[in-house]
């Protein structure tokens, strides 16, 4: 009886053995049977993996080139300032921006507002990681431009291009350090080219306007084309309050920077020029309720005491009147071009005095009443943000 018994169990335990190992997976639905009774499948995970390098397209391409080019060129730039805090102890406070290399004697090029304040030091860290201390060179609190030097071995300098001719719809790189993370690349159009107010209420002339993402940290790094040569410094964001992009931000134009670097290597400062006058716009409406003989043009409202217009002989006002409520002079000269561009308000002025420097001559082209004549003036240099 107990032999019988044995035999069965094993004939049992044969047969299963058997069932499981020589049976087609799956037929009468044993494959899916476990001794546990646990639902799993006998077959092996699959996966499809690729079997060759990504290939990339040719726009990919592109931007994978720029980043590569410009990368070891764009600096992280940490500035530290001492202030007091509550118990009037100093206690230090960093900031941190952008910056791209000019050349390779250690030439930096970032936003004054970058290191301004910055009592206890400057660093400026490249792509490799390593940290150097930077001196200031010069400022230009209106334009809103620093230039740093470093001394360091194998730079990579920037290539520069001109904004002269720049498109709306033309395609942008800005790379900087948003947030203190570094070496990030975004990427835009140009939204727009136009005129808007610094920080310090002066104007920046043909600022570019981007919908590439800018934040706190990208200021003072380059804005790029698709050749990856500079074509802008980012400066600032339009954020409604929110200290994040909003997909409004604005760099100030490369050849406003490459117009005040001689001034900043040289002297340490900017000589601006300037013609010495206080001005008013005016458009066709005042034009003919004051019978003006020009449709449009700047009136002189006051010319500075000692100034470059005041020893060419331009004249200021002499009788006050309102525009709403504002004050305004009549009876000056009203300026309609200088080296025959025309001219319709400061802002046109500015742009132009971007294009010289102090001691350089221009026509400027006038009506004094109903006569128009042309002088000859010899720019002085600013000290403000009058024209």
């Amino acid at each position: 009886m107990k032999l019988r018994r044995v035999l069965l169990v094993v004939l049992m335990v044969g047969g299963f053995w058997y069932l499981t190992t020589h049976l087609p997976a799956g037929l009468s639905g044993l494959g899916n049977f476990s001794l546990f009774g646990s639902h799993g499948s006998s077959s092996p995970l699959q996966l499809t993996e690729a079997h060759a390098a990504p290939s990339y397209d040719s726009e990919e391409q592109n931007n994978i080139a720029v980043y590569k080019r410009v990368l070891p060129s764009v600096v992280n730039i940490t500035s530290t300032t001492l202030v007091f805090n509550f118990f009037y102890g100093t206690v230090p406070q960093q900031g941190q921006g952008s910056g791209f290399i000019l050349d390779k004697a250690g030439h930096v090029l970032t936003n004054y507002h970058v290191v301004e304040g910055a009592n206890r030091g400057i660093e400026v860290m490249l792509s490799n990681k390593h940290r150097y201390a930077a001196k200031v060179v010069g400022t230009d609190k209106v334009h809103d431009l620093a230039l740093l030097q470093i001394e360091a071995p194998g730079l990579q300098p920037v290539t520069l291009a001109d904004s002269t001719d720049l498109s709306v719809g033309q395609k942008v790189y800005a790379i900087g350090n948003p947030f203190g993370l570094s070496g990030t690349m975004t990427r835009g159009i140009i939204s727009s080219i136009r005129s808007i107010r610094g920080s310090e209420g002066a104007p920046i002339e043909d600022a570019i306007q981007t919908d590439a993402a800018i934040n706190p940290g990208n200021s003072g790094g380059p804005l790029l084309n698709s050749r990856g040569e500079v074509i802008g410094i980012n400066t600032m964001i339009a954020s409604n309050g929110a200290n994040q992009s909003s997909g409004i931000g604005f760099a100030i134009p490369i050849n406003t920077a490459k117009a005040v670097l001689a001034d900043l290597t040289r002297y340490g400062r900017v000589k601006r020029p300037s013609l010495g006058i206080v001005s008013f716009a005016i458009g066709p409406d005042l034009a003919s309720q004051m019978g003006l003989s020009a449709d449009s043009g700047v009136l002189v409202q006051k010319v500075i005491p000692g100034g470059a217009a005041e020893r060419a002989g331009l004249r200021g006002g002499n009788e006050q009147a309102y525009v709403g409520n504002t004050p305004i002079m009549l009876g000056g000269d009203l300026i309609v071009a200088i080296d025959g561009q025309p001219v319709t308000d400061p802002q046109d002025i500015s742009a132009l005095m971007d294009k010289h420097q102090a001691g350089d001559t221009v026509s400027v082209t006038l009506f004094r009443g109903r006569r128009q004549m042309t002088l000859k003036l010899i720019l002085g240099e600013a000290h403000g943000v009058n024209t």
